[in-house]
């Protein structure tokens, strides 16, 4: 749509002053940040006022988006995926399958409709004592911060069953860190989201979050060093009963987030009824998501240094370090290994997936005006804005 300017100034305007007085970052999808800043400042651009009521805005002269990164979804899921078929480090009661072997006897496949399926073996009765099989897949690409948004319509649950999406640093665990986001076992209501690292994290129980700290014989464990306490990490219990298990499957799923920056670790959880318009929308903005459930503050740990080349990794094992040796108080019937041998108890070990997106954070930075130019500034910005939003609408930016 043309507004009014003539294009050979709008095209003068943005590849000179524009480029030079925001200082753009070299990345491929800038223009698609800037769309939702651009469309709501088509006449005048945002005031100083303006920019300093926005909680994630670095100063009055920068402001943040998050443009997209990586869109893993629908037929072509798996393709940045890896399956990894060694033996399950949590000592699980699990066959890890290759590839051809889950998509040939359907633990994973994608659906008519794009929704992605992971899934435990619920066909096959098992003599005592053998594995399960079963899927845990890694991403090939490897990330250093980022914002990752998860929609999933259902996450595996049941007596014996422990899913996890997570992240691992690349090299020698846990020196190099790993995030889980969802996790839990058996029936649980309430995810829990875990840090493990080498010894130099803490947890700061004084930081703004909605849930409650994991404790370790009755306190709380602050401690991150995954080779302390039993490797349990340190992690936080979120309160809600829709978070995990049944109630979360019950109410059509939601989206768990994750932001990890400069700023530290956060993670997020959202039912189906209150998941965010900016994240529908594919225009996320964590500063209008309210309190997290969990945050890793750099205070305690830096989350630069201590977490190195993460792989996005899902999996689903039985039985193991957490769900074997919790299975006595879980509530469930029977024996872990029992459990293990009857197909029909792992109807509900499956991952259902609508998306999952990977956001990298863009700093877009404005040196100050004088007060006497300060006029000439916002009639210049107003043509520029204009001007970038025309552009992008047609296509010449892209």
């Amino acid at each position: 749509m043309y507004f009014g300017l003539p294009p050979a100034l709008c095209w003068l305007l943005v590849s000179g002053p524009f480029i030079s007085a925001y200082r753009l970052p070299a990345h491929p999808h800038w223009t698609a940040g800037l769309a939702p800043l651009l469309s709501n400042s088509l006449v005048q651009a945002p005031s100083l006022s303006e920019r300093s009521n926005d909680t994630d805005a670095a100063s009055s002269d920068t402001a943040v988006v998050w443009t997209i990164d990586d869109n893993y979804a629908g037929q072509t899921f798996f393709d940045g995926f890896d399956f990894y078929t060694g033996a399950d480090p949590t000592h699980g009661t699990v066959n890890y399958t290759t590839k051809d072997f889950a998509f040939a006897n359907n633990l994973a496949y994608v659906q008519s409709d794009g929704t992605v399926i992971m899934k435990g073996d619920n066909t096959t009765t098992l003599p005592v004592n053998v594995n399960r099989n079963s899927v845990r897949v890694s991403s090939t690409k490897q990330y250093n911060t980022g914002l990752f948004i998860l929609d999933l319509n259902q996450a595996p649950w049941g007596c014996g069953v422990w899913p996890a999406w997570w992240t691992l640093g690349g090299g020698q665990w846990p020196y190099t860190g790993e995030i889980d986001i969802i996790e839990g076992v058996h029936d649980n209501e309430h995810n829990q989201v875990t840090w493990h690292t080498g010894p130099n994290c803490t947890l700061n129980p004084n930081a703004t979050f909605t849930g409650a700290i994991v404790e370790t014989n009755g306190q709380p464990n602050l401690v991150c060093d995954g080779l302390a306490n039993g490797n349990s990490g340190c992690g936080v219990t979120e309160w809600s009963r829709a978070s995990y298990g049944p109630t979360f499957d019950a109410q059509g799923g939601g989206v768990f987030a994750m932001k990890w920056d400069e700023d530290g670790i956060a993670v997020w959880s959202f039912y189906r009824a209150a998941v965010p318009q900016d994240i529908v929308s594919s225009q996320p903005d964590p500063s209008n998501w309210g309190t997290p459930v969990a945050v890793l503050e750099p205070s305690g740990c830096d989350p630069i240094s201590n977490f190195i080349n993460h792989s996005i990794v899902f999996d689903i094992t039985f039985c193991g370090d957490w769900a074997g040796n919790s299975y006595a108080t879980s509530g469930c019937p029977g024996t872990c290994t029992t459990q293990l041998q009857d197909p029909g108890n792992f109807d509900n070990a499956i991952w259902n997936i609508n998306t999952l997106k990977v956001y990298k954070k863009v700093t877009l930075t404005r040196p100050a005006t004088s007060a006497a130019s300060s006029r000439t500034a916002v009639v210049f910005n107003g043509m520029l804005w204009l001007c970038v939003s025309t552009l992008l609408g047609a296509g010449i930016l892209l």
